[in-house]
């Protein structure tokens, strides 16, 4: 059941499966850490997930659910970009695990798309069977969106801004924004433009980095020419002072995240705070991985050597890669533990804690002094608000 203890340690189980339905991409983003990063295994996968892999994952969803009495999960459509399959292979992947899934089960259908294969025929098929569709944008003009083209170097501008106009006029299917961030954007006009694109939410994403494989622009408080520098962190301070002080517009997820660890609410995010991680991906050859952010740190990374045809969720749970992700406190570096604000930051992103010259992850976030910045100025304006109440 959810929440069981075995011996002393409390088993979380998994509550979202990220299933990857196209392992190909009609976008070359020039950031996107799948297609350009150290992992190559995508190269060996079928580009789409076959109808046997589906159902199989369907009755391990379903085998998860009923061990531990889950009374609703998440399921998450991936690529690639999962609409080169069509809407169709959606509609039946949705199906087969509403069916496999025990009495008093509920699965809640999200799809995450570049948006450039979007049209209100396809919005309106896949919110009839309730998905509730992502974008991926890096703000809301043509300027800002340029490294996101297509194969041949076109724009993706266009289709992706009709795309959002369709999705404003369906908000029940709108779930929100991811937005990688950009250094060299202006913080103000990456902010206005995508509020202006009138989304429930908006993720803010750090670019995956590591110790090994620094930002775009150096960070971090290790020495040499970066030490002392926040970039990152002074850009989203602007965000956030824009988004405090603008009155009503979309939720920002790292905001609000950081406001509820301060809060004393647990964290639902893997970017910040300790609460274990309930997620796991099925890739479209049946393969059980850990979250694709791993694959920009080196080749395999992700890798459990685990399967959907051999192998339960529950075995997933106790793979040790699992477990470390799964550790709370406990998990992170001497340095981290150490930290005042350990309970809010959690170390931040796994994938970003990685250095090749240790073999490991035991370090803090090469956006350490980065998300030190971005929580000191959230927890000083909270603390401000409150004492003018």
């Amino acid at each position: 059941m959810a929440g069981e203890k075995t011996g002393r340690t409390a088993v979380v189980p998994f509550r979202q499966f990220v299933l990857k339905v196209h392992s190909r991409c009609n976008l070359a983003c020039t950031y996107c850490y799948i297609y350009t990063g150290p992992d190559r295994s995508w190269r060996t996968r079928p580009p789409t997930v076959p109808a046997a892999t589906v159902r199989q994952t369907a009755l391990r969803i379903a085998e998860h659910a009923r061990t531990h009495r889950l009374r609703e999960v998440r399921i998450d459509l991936h690529g690639g970009e999962p609409l080169l399959t069509g809407p169709g292979p959606l509609l039946e992947q949705a199906a087969a695990i509403r069916a496999a899934l025990p009495d008093g089960c509920t699965a809640e259908f999200g799809l995450q798309t570049n948006g450039t294969l979007l049209t209100r025929e396809r919005i309106d098929t896949l919110a009839a069977a309730g998905f509730r569709l992502g974008l991926s944008l890096d703000g809301g003009t043509p300027g800002l969106n340029r490294r996101r083209t297509d194969h041949a170097g076109r724009p993706s501008w266009p289709a992706v801004s009709r795309a959002v106009r369709l999705l404003r006029d369906r908000p029940d299917a709108f779930a929100g924004i991811l937005c990688t961030i950009d250094i060299t954007a202006d913080p103000a006009e990456v902010h206005e433009s995508l509020r202006a694109l009138d989304p429930p939410m908006v993720d803010f994403l750090l670019p995956h980095a590591n110790w090994s494989s620094p930002p775009p622009a150096g960070t971090g408080k290790g020495p040499g020419p970066a030490a002392g520098r926040t970039p990152y962190g002074d850009w989203l301070c602007t965000v956030f002072d824009l988004w405090w002080d603008g009155g009503p517009g979309p939720r920002v997820r790292v905001f609000t995240e950081i406001l509820g660890l301060l809060l004393g609410r647990p964290s639902s995010s893997e970017a910040v705070g300790l609460s274990p991680v309930v997620a796991l991906v099925v890739d479209t050859d049946g393969a059980i991985e850990q979250v694709d952010s791993l694959k920009s740190t080196y080749e395999g990374a992700a890798a459990t050597g685990l399967d959907v045809f051999h192998h339960t969720f529950d075995e997933a749970l106790a793979h040790p890669g699992m477990a470390a992700r799964r550790s709370g406190r406990d998990g992170l570096g001497a340095q981290c533990r150490r930290c005042a604000l350990v309970e809010v930051c959690g170390g931040g992103n796994y994938a970003h804690r990685y250095r090749a010259d240790t073999g490991g992850f035991a370090h803090p976030s090469v956006y350490c002094a980065d998300l030190e910045r971005l929580i000191r100025h959230i927890a000083a304006r909270l603390d401000a608000t409150i004492a003018l109440n």
